[in-house]
């Protein structure tokens, strides 16, 4: 298979956001992969990189790979945890081949090679005629290419290239009487609704072909790709058809918001409110989090939240020790139902502690997921 990428070259001055019209180019323009170079010796530059790779492998919706100069194996945990998907280790590398193969050991075989094996073709007239099997064509940013008409290039000549595999042809799929088929798009890390909307026949093939999700506007009498007049775009990750195929489920990473009104989704008129009190984890801990966030931004009197957060971070984190060692006490007492009282009362103080420290519950679900 030949994989196209996209080529920057990230310099020690250089910050994430200068890099956010290219990742939104890899992310739109059919790329699969952002390939980020860099040479970096000292600590600091060392420090400003991989923080910012954090950034640019989190805004990226392809794979990020990094070209650079291993020198302690700290380097190969820290693009690991940047969610870095493939580091080349560049020819500066100091690191021994017994090194890095501790390395390839705890974060993948796959994950880390040597530049000299790493079949790239680092193109800079769209030409791909050097393409082999499992080859890497790498285009510059300056260059301005239509990566879908490379493909067809390259498909011709018999090479495969990575696209959105479609297990259902539209053929088999159910349609309504306007020869549609309805789509009910979820956040794909949370399942949350976000909107519900149709496809034509155009619409699901553009968009297993771009990875961008497509409908039909029924009042335009057109085809749209959703985000392109707000910047809201929807990145698709999976799609399922119902039992009797006239119905999909879109898992979607959205961009901005989902509603044209700009509520982050098209379902929130309440026809019937539940009595009924909510048991789902996940949802838990976020309105948690919300709860403890509003009452750093909005102190209530006599709150106990305000408190730990009037006596400061020492505070916080002498109460977050404590209800830990409580867990550890309760799992030795014979009455096991203690634990649930504990690990509550450990996950109350840690979201204090997250919300002191600006971590998110969807930050720590992702570095779960990555794992």
């Amino acid at each position: 298979m030949v994989l196209i990428g996209k080529y920057i070259a990230f310099k020690n001055t250089n910050r994430f956001g200068d890099f956010i019209e290219e990742i939104e180019s890899v992310n739109r323009e059919g790329y699969d992969f952002l390939y980020v170079t860099n040479e970096s010796f000292s600590d600091e530059d060392k420090e400003n990189f991989f923080h910012n790779m954090i950034e640019i492998a989190a805004l990226c919706e392809k794979e990020v790979y990094a070209e650079f100069p291993l020198t302690h194996f700290e380097d190969m945990k820290k693009l690991y945890y940047a969610n870095v998907k493939k580091i080349i280790a560049s020819s500066k590398t100091t690191l021994t081949d017994e090194v890095i193969n501790d390395g390839m050991t705890r974060f993948g075989k796959d994950l880390i090679v040597k530049e000299s094996d790493f079949k790239k073709i680092v193109s800079l007239n769209a030409n791909v005629e050097n393409a082999g099997a499992d080859s890497f064509v790498i285009f510059d940013t300056e260059e301005k290419i239509d990566v879908y008409s490379v493909k067809e290039a390259l498909n011709q000549k018999g090479f495969e290239t990575k696209s959105l595999k479609c297990e259902i042809p539209w053929s088999e799929l159910k349609k309504n009487s306007d020869g549609l088929v309805p789509v009910i798009v979820v956040d794909y890390k949370s399942d949350k609704i976000l909107m519900m909307a149709y496809m034509n026949e155009e619409a699901y093939v553009n968009t297993f072909k771009t990875g961008l999700m497509n409908y039909y506007s029924r009042s335009r009498n057109s085809q749209w790709i959703k985000g392109e007049t707000s910047g809201h775009f929807q990145y698709v990750k999976y799609i399922k058809a119902d039992c009797d195929k006239d119905t999909l489920l879109a898992g979607v990473s959205q961009i901005g918001v989902a509603c044209h009104t700009g509520s982050d989704t098209c379902f929130f008129n309440d026809v019937l409110k539940s009595t009924s009190a909510e048991k789902n984890p996940s949802k838990i801990l976020t309105d948690l989090y919300k709860v403890v966030e509003d009452r750093k931004v909005n102190p209530k009197e006599g709150s106990y939240t305000n408190y730990l957060f009037d006596k400061g971070l020492d505070k916080i984190l002498k109460k977050v020790g404590e209800e830990a060692c409580e867990i550890v006490i309760a799992s030795k007492n014979e009455e096991p139902k203690e634990i649930k009282y504990e690990i509550a009362d450990f996950l109350y103080h840690l979201s204090v502690l997250m919300v002191e420290k600006g971590v998110t519950w969807e930050e720590v679900a992702d570095e779960l997921a990555k794992r």
